[in-house]
């Protein structure tokens, strides 16, 4: 990993890059367990990521100011300078990159922490690397202003304000929770959103119950979204989950 910078000298990164930079999305990935560190870089360079790992807060820091990578995963319980402390220090350098957050810390206000400090994403440790793919996937497909106040995909449109949803024109009334679902399904369009993952981040759920729940409230958004007449929009992916994808 590379050494700390001195003046206005840039860091030596190229020993720190794996896999091929050319088209690869570049992915930072900070973790002060180097085990766990080196698995999972070995798995998203075969993954098609070009990455590069740094295994503390201020590290992580100095090469995000200096380069600019596509997507970053931030372990928050680092030494020094923790991770929420490197996500306010970029924020604050306007410095957009998105990031997921790490933590084996799963309760709600966590989440709700690392979210308000200025990540984009929060996943749980144990972790699917499947699940953390799929989740860095979904954040390289968002686009660049992720904390707009409004979303659009296709003819379904978001005021995150206002709290209404449209559809061509045709204003939408919705629970908070089929609000926040929707949300959550126009945050990442044309992505496959497994049962588990909905129960996470939606339901907050720090457990998988054996329960119906995700589908009998995509079964109400759905009636309310996607009319007889309309193009459905809100798609069951069998085996897998539900995805949100405008017709072509």
């Amino acid at each position: 990993m590379s050494k700390g910078i001195a003046g206005d000298e840039r860091p030596d990164t190229q020993g720190d890059v794996r896999g091929d930079a050319a088209g690869a999305p570049r992915l930072l990935f900070v973790e002060d367990d180097d085990t766990l560190a080196a698995e999972v870089v070995e798995e998203l360079t075969a993954r098609g990521f070009s990455v590069r790992h740094e295994g503390t807060g201020q590290a992580a820091l100095e090469a995000a100011m200096y380069e600019n990578f596509d997507v970053m995963v931030l372990d928050r319980m680092l030494p020094v300078l923790d991770g929420l402390g490197v996500i306010e220090r970029l924020r604050a350098q306007n410095i957009n990159v998105p990031v997921l957050v790490l933590s084996a810390l799963s309760a709600v206000d966590d989440r709700v922490s690392g979210l308000k400090a200025g990540g984009d994403d929060y996943l749980t440790k144990p972790f699917a690397m499947d699940e953390l793919a799929a989740r860095l996937e979904a954040l390289l497909r968002r686009p660049n202003d992720t904390r707009a106040t409004m979303l659009r995909v296709g003819p379904l449109e978001m005021d995150l304000i206002d709290r209404m949803v449209r559809r061509d024109g045709r204003e939408i009334e919705l629970l908070p929770r089929e609000f926040r679902l929707l949300e959550y399904l126009m945050r990442r369009p044309d992505q496959v959103l497994t049962r588990t993952m909905l129960l996470e981040d939606v339901w907050n759920y720090r457990f998988i119950p054996q329960t119906n729940l995700v589908d009998v409230h995509i079964g109400k958004l759905r009636r309310k979204i996607d009319l007889p007449e309309e193009a459905p929009l809100i798609h069951s992916i069998r085996g897998a989950g539900f995805m949100l994808r405008v017709p072509d």
